[in-house]
């Protein structure tokens, strides 16, 4: 039997229980384990009258995969009447404590890949943690210093500079080698996805790509020339290119990869068009992480709403993309 894709809870609080129940209720195409709370599973179950039943694991050696039950390796031991809709401390340190062993099973070659469901940041500071989302627990705890964090659909794939920083920082972390860094990871992920040469291209940072130095002469400076270093290396990098029509191109089948220089840049774009088949891919990793493209939903956690479509997207994803 195939290893188990390992599948990260969430935030016990908010929507992250209801749409893994979800996606097991509709039937997974292979074998996936739940890293996560039993109680909260089997709590998100009755809540949504799953005709479900959880089996709690110590590991994922133990786990049936039979189709017929949630197999949850139980990490976290929430009280019952943990709430629901709110932000928790506890939840938060609980949804970190997931993320962490996710990493460590599939560090140890236990489950083919990581998907993860929703954290909520500022339930993880009430918890006493400090990160400013997945991307940066995922590099942290595997040891990886060459990251970037891609958003994909099926019309558009683009990859990050910089990720969760104020614009100010943001500006002043366009460096030829962040630019060029990216331009190789989003490189590896279009070869991953089965492309033989993407074909990458990089947003300029300034309006019109700088218009030549009369807006800036970063686009001029800094990004022409790592896209000159990457395509000396063989990379089928173009641009600087205009970040107002850059993204329009590549939905009509112009280019297979956009390198945005911050993240309301690339991520407007593509959340424009929908989250609902959205994925969040970490590039650069030791090992496959996919994740949802929406957060924690507290106003709507606990009443049977959340749509599990996009996290069913992500474990799809993560079948389809090969190690990198």
């Amino acid at each position: 039997m195939k290893k188990p894709v390992g599948i990260t809870m969430g935030d016990p609080c908010g929507i992250g229980p209801e749409i893994v129940a979800r996606i097991f209720s509709d039937g997974l195409p292979e074998p996936a384990v739940v890293i996560g709370d039993a109680k909260v599973m089997e709590r998100a179950i009755r809540s949504l009258d799953l005709p479900l039943h959880v089996q709690p694991i110590a590991s994922v050696a133990d786990a049936a995969l039979d189709g017929k039950s949630i197999p949850v390796l139980n990490v976290s031991d929430l009280p019952d009447d943990l709430p629901v809709g709110q932000v928790d401390g506890r939840a938060g340190r609980a949804s970190y404590d997931y993320v962490v062993r996710a990493i460590d099973e599939a560090l140890e070659g236990r489950i083919r890949a990581i998907v993860t469901a929703p954290i909520n940041k500022e339930a993880m500071k009430k918890g006493g943690l400090n990160y400013p989302g997945h991307t940066e627990i995922l590099a942290e705890r595997s040891g990886t210093d060459k990251f970037a964090m891609m958003l994909a659909n099926e019309e558009l794939r683009v990859v990050l500079v910089t990720i969760h920083v104020s614009l100010r920082q943001a500006i002043e972390l366009v460096t030829q080698e962040s630019v060029l860094r990216t331009i190789q990871l989003a490189h590896k992920a279009g070869k991953a996805y089965g492309i033989a040469s993407p074909r990458i291209a990089v947003a300029g940072l300034n309006p019109h790509a700088g218009e030549n130095g009369m807006f800036g002469r970063e686009d001029l400076d800094v990004i022409a020339p790592a896209i000159g270093r990457a395509r000396e290396q063989g990379i089928n990098a173009s641009g600087p290119w205009p970040g107002d029509t850059i993204f329009m191109r590549a939905r009509k089948g112009e280019f297979d990869i956009v390198v945005a220089q911050y993240h309301d840049q690339g991520l407007i774009p593509v959340k424009y068009l929908g989250i609902d088949n959205g994925v969040n891919v970490t590039i650069g990793l030791p090992f496959i992480r996919t994740s949802v493209d929406h957060g924690t939903a507290f106003d709507i956690a606990g009443q049977g709403k959340a749509d599990h479509a996009s996290l069913r997207y992500a474990f799809d994803q993560a079948l389809l993309l090969n190690a990198v």
